[in-house]
This record gives C-alpha cells, sequence and structure tokens, in this order.
C-alpha cells in the first residue's frame, strides 16, 4: 500500500480501531486474564534486538500471514532476541490479542512488547494482564497529557513504555516526561513515517544525540549488513519486522550482526551527515553540494565560501583530475583554515591495492580526509577494506541498469550516489546525483528528481581539474533558486 500524497494512513488506522473499539471494547471481544499470571521480564536492560511476531503490513500486504505466534516467538528466543514484538491491530498488520496472550504464555524468560496504535490507558491494563513487559506508545498519535498519563499507568504496573519518536514535536513532548518517568521510558525512533509508510533510515541517526541513553531503531533494516550499520551509529537496540517476519529462521543472522558490531567512526560519520542533512532542510528544501575532482586549495576554499558540503579529491592514479595524498593534505588544512563550518573532505577512490590508495585510507583513518568515497567498486569487495571508517558508496549507472543501486539499498547504506550519465537514476526521496551536471542543467535536475545531493565535478571548469570561480557561484545561485521554487 503505497501514500497518494495526501491520504495518512497512520490517521486511517487509528480511526478504524476507534470503531472497532466502540463496537467490540478494549478486549477486542478475547477473553483476557483477570489476573497476570507471567512474572515482569526486564525490558532491554541488554543490548539487543527485538524481532517482531507480524504477519502483515500496510505498505507491504501479506508478510507471513499463516505464522504461528508461539511458534515464531520461541524461534526468535533461541536465535538470541532480546525481547519479541507482538502486533495486535487487526485490519492492518492481522495480529491480535490471542498472538500476545500466546507468545506470553510460550515463554516468561523473554520481554514481550505489545505492539500496536494504543490510545487509552485500559490498554495498558488488557497488555499487563496478558502477559506484556512491555508497550509501544507513539508520540506522533498521543497528545502531551495522554501520553503522560499513559507512561504513568506503565510505571504503575511495573512494565516499559517504548516511547516512539519521528518528529522534534515528539522529542519535545517525550522530554518533559524523562525527568519523571526515567526508569519507565525507552525511546525509539521510526524509520518509517507512518502517514505515509516511506522508509528513511537516516532519521534514527538524526534524533539519537539528542534522546540520549537506550534508543532503539526501529523499522527498515531488511539485511544483516544493515542491522550491523544501526550499531555502528551507537544504538542500544533495533527492532525487525518484516526482515524477522519473512524469515524467522534467517533473523540469527541479523541478532549477530547487530550485537557483533559497535559504534564506530563510520556510524558517527552518517550521524554528522544526518544532523547535516536536517540543518540544508530546516527552513524549505535544500540539496547538499559536493564540489568533486579539485586539485588545487583556491578552488577548494572558493567551494567551501560558497557553501559546499562536500568536497572530494580523486586519489586514485591515472585520472585526469588524480592529486597525490600530499596535495589533498595541503587543500585539506587550506579549507579547514578558512572554513566555518564543516566540509566534509572526500577522498574518493576506484580500488585500494595502489599505495596511493593505501595512503588515502590512512589519511581517512587519521582524520586528515572525512571520508571516502567508494567509487564503482562492488559492495562484497569493498566492504571489509572501509568498514569502521567513515565512507559512502557511489553506483556507476551504465545505461538503465539500476542493480548496483537496488544492491546498496538492500544492505543498508543509508545513503549512495548514483553517478549516471545516460541521465536514468533511481528514484526515490533521498537521491544523490551525479553524472554531467553543469550550472546549466541543475536547476532541471533538482525541478525533477528532487535530490538530497548534487556533485558536480568538470560540469564547472575552465580546464580538466580547475574550476571556474564564475561557473561555481552560477552553480549554488541555480540551486538556490530552484530549491527554493521547489520548497
Amino acid at each position: 500500500m503505497k501514500s497518494d500524497g495526501n491520504r495518512n494512513i497512520v490517521a486511517e488506522i487509528v480511526e478504524r480501531r476507534k470503531k472497532d473499539i466502540e463496537r467490540r471494547g478494549f478486549e477486542f471481544g478475547f477473553r483476557i486474564p483477570q489476573e497476570r499470571s507471567r512474572p515482569v521480564v526486564p525490558f532491554m536492560a541488554e543490548k539487543g534486538v527485538i524481532l517482531e511476531v507480524k504477519r502483515a503490513s500496510p505498505s507491504k500486504g501479506d508478510i507471513s500471514p499463516g505464522l504461528d505466534a508461539a511458534e515464531t516467538a520461541l524461534t526468535y528466543r533461541k536465535y538470541g532476541a532480546k525481547a519479541v514484538s507482538v502486533l495486535t491491530e487487526e485490519n492492518y498488520f492481522k495480529g491480535s490479542l490471542k498472538d500476545l496472550m500466546d507468545v506470553c504464555a510460550a515463554t516468561d524468560d523473554t520481554a514481550v512488547l505489545r505492539k500496536d496504535f494504543l490510545t487509552d490507558e485500559r490498554e495498558i491494563e488488557i497488555a499487563y494482564l496478558c502477559g506484556a513487559d512491555a508497550v509501544l506508545l507513539i508520540a506522533g498519535i498521543l497528545e502531551a497529557d495522554r501520553l503522560r498519563s499513559m507512561t504513568a499507568k506503565c510505571a504503575a504496573l511495573g512494565i516499559k513504555a517504548l516511547v516512539e519518536i519521528r518528529t522534534d514535536e515528539d522529542v519535545r513532548k517525550v522530554s518533559a516526561l524523562t525527568a519523571d518517568f526515567s526508569d519507565t521510558i525507552v525511546c525509539g525512533v521510526n524509520a518509517r513515517n507512518l502517514k505515509t509508510f516511506e522508509v528513511d533510515t537516516l532519521v534514527p541517526a538524526r534524533f539519537l544525540s539528542r534522546l540520549g541513553g537506550r534508543v532503539i531503531f526501529e523499522s527498515g533494516l531488511l539485511s544483516a549488513a544493515a542491522c550491523a550499520r544501526a550499531a555502528s551509529m551507537g544504538f542500544h537496540g533495533i527492532l525487525l519486522g518484516e526482515g524477522a517476519a519473512r524469515n524467522p529462521a534467517g533473523a540469527k543472522s541479523f541478532v549477530s550482526a547487530f550485537e557483533n558490531a559497535s559504534a564506530d567512526r563510520n556510524g558517527r560519520f552518517w550521524t554528522e551527515v544526518a544532523g547535516r542533512i536536517e540543518e540544508k532542510n530546516r527552513d524549505g528544501y535544500r540539496p547538499l553540494v559536493k564540489i568533486c575532482g579539485v586539485t588545487g586549495s583556491e578552488d577548494a576554499v572558493a567551494a567551501a565560501e560558497n557553501g559546499a558540503d562536500f568536497i572530494g579529491f580523486i586519489l586514485s592514479p591515472g585520472y585526469g583530475r588524480s592529486v597525490s595524498t600530499g596535495k589533498a593534505g595541503e587543500i585539506a588544512a587550506a579549507v579547514r583554515s578558512v572554513s566555518g563550518r564543516k566540509v566534509f573532505l572526500t577522498a574518493v577512490l576506484t580500488g585500494f591495492d595502489s599505495e596511493p590508495e593505501k595512503e588515502a585510507l590512512r589519511l581517512v583513518r587519521d582524520g586528515v580526509l572525512d571520508c571516502v568515497q567508494v567509487h564503482g567498486v562492488s559492495y562484497d569487495s569493498a566492504e571489509k577494506t572501509v568498514s569502521g571508517i567513515p565512507h559512502y558508496y557511489a553506483a556507476v549507472i551504465t545505461g538503465d541498469d539500476v542493480s548496483a543501486c537496488e544492491r546498496l539499498s538492500l544492505c543498508g547504506e543509508p545513503r549512495f550516489l548514483q553517478d549516471s550519465k545516460s541521465g536514468v537514476f533511481c528514484r526515490g526521496m533521498h537521491t544523490w546525483l551525479a553524472g554531467g551536471l553543469t550550472a546549466g542543467n541543475v536547476a532541471g535536475y533538482i525541478r525533477e528528481y528532487r535530490p538530497e545531493l548534487v556533485d558536480v565535478s568538470g560540469g564547472i571548469e575552465s580546464a580538466p581539474g580547475k574550476k571556474d570561480p564564475a561557473m561555481l557561484r552560477r552553480f549554488f545561485e541555480e540551486i538556490r533558486i530552484a530549491s527554493s521554487e521547489n520548497s
């Protein structure tokens, strides 16, 4: 199910639930235990993975309609899940309170989360009686007073509230509660927009530092590599829905990938990038800008002064704009000495075997440069070499073959550059574009694709490797005008 642009899916779900509650009660027709028989299990006291009992979703339709909730939960426990999430929403996710009771009856040593679109304290009481150790409270559908009263109900019952946020307003709601309920609240950030059900895996990174403490990354992780990426950003836990429900046995690799990874410089790089995207778009749409193929300090400084977010140095030998690592270090120092804002100084590499390329990697490891652009090298070939150091990938698109983009997306890369000479790009909300951009055509690309980042090299040069000051200024001006039109 896709959003039509005006549709608000979460509002539909909540409204339909309210009608069902009016007709069937908060018990939805099920016989609820009068007393809780299961001990309360601490919810996410340790770093780990929450695996979800999930039959369907509004965006994917049926995922695993015939699953046995209790059997699935036991499989998850066997593979190391720290908690099991049980969807109890009936209309769109095909769950039920029976699923919750079955899972709670099957295990008394693994925490169980009731995941639903709860709006009333009585639903928390029912979750508790069914055996749940935590409930999901979605800040975006609850007024501040109701969120407080429902959190207080969790505290009174001795269970946790996984409070889900996705906007600045949600953060303000949660911040108002933390002083009183710090022992009750566990924060989660949903990568999925519940209005449109579109996913952006950098949204959780935007809020991580602002929430502090134990934060759960929710939704959008579909591979073991993606789970490891979330760990590298510093998340305490992840919640896996579709990725686990489609293949419960395969969830073992997801759990292992997350638990064996830890926060590193690459994760911090992506949280910085997320912050820059937020900063650029705070007052309206404006893409990030990368000026690539820089060979001299004068051009680099001019790019930074005009507002470049990334500056790229081609450090693989043999290209017309290749520079030595020593020269790149000089240029980097010049940029840092004059720029009042961080510019991501980027080593563009098409391989890792030559001595200049090995030295370039050392420059990034030592912090002389900020990140690596892995250009045209497959994920499987490159990831072991660049793991742990700041990097992103550039997928070279030949003709209409976008398989490299699909592969990078599946592997959990939050963003990647699409380098296309044919003008064919994978369309999406977060496109990074390169290939043939000029001051004369960048406005058209902005209007058509609304990219999150644009990358230019030869399109603003008077000679290979020499940026033309007037063309550089015009490139930024065209971006400003086209962005204003598309805000």
